[in-house]
């Protein structure tokens, strides 16, 4: 069981730090470009492209996420949200990193390190090692 445990925090660790990587990608090119909307008075599409880096977004925003991305993002993106989604509403910003990094942090000593500690408190198979020496009945 504890092999099983293991796995599956591995797992959840991965799956929030992969997504928080490509966020931090995403935000490193989209920052300019959410700038000069800012700027140009598109201020709804600027904050929408902001409300779709939001951990676990609302039906509406998930739409117009699920359009911007690709698949494979998409399906990281979804596994985050189940991750982060008793975490998503800690943190209210219109900045999406403090939301991002509280809830992802939250995320990986729960479900990463949370996990590895029950996978290492659960009771393991002794294995009796005799000596070669010894009769073994």
């Amino acid at each position: 069981m504890a092999p099983l445990v293991r796995i599956c925090a591995v797992t959840a660790a991965l799956l929030v730090l992969a997504s928080f990587t490509l966020f931090a990608i995403d935000q490193l090119y989209e920052g300019s470009e959410n700038q000069s909307l800012a700027l140009k008075g598109n201020a709804l599409r600027a904050q929408t492209s902001g409300m779709i880096d939001q951990p676990a977004p609302p039906a509406a925003i998930e739409r117009i996420r699920e359009r911007a991305n690709s698949p494979a993002r998409e399906l990281i993106d979804d596994a985050n949200d189940v991750l982060l989604s008793p975490f998503a509403s800690i943190v209210e910003s219109t900045d999406p990193w403090p939301p991002r990094m509280v809830s992802g942090g939250l995320a990986l000593l729960l479900f990463g390190l949370g996990g590895m500690f029950i996978a290492n408190a659960l009771p393991r198979r002794h294995n009796k090692a005799t000596d070669w020496r010894e009769a073994t009945t």
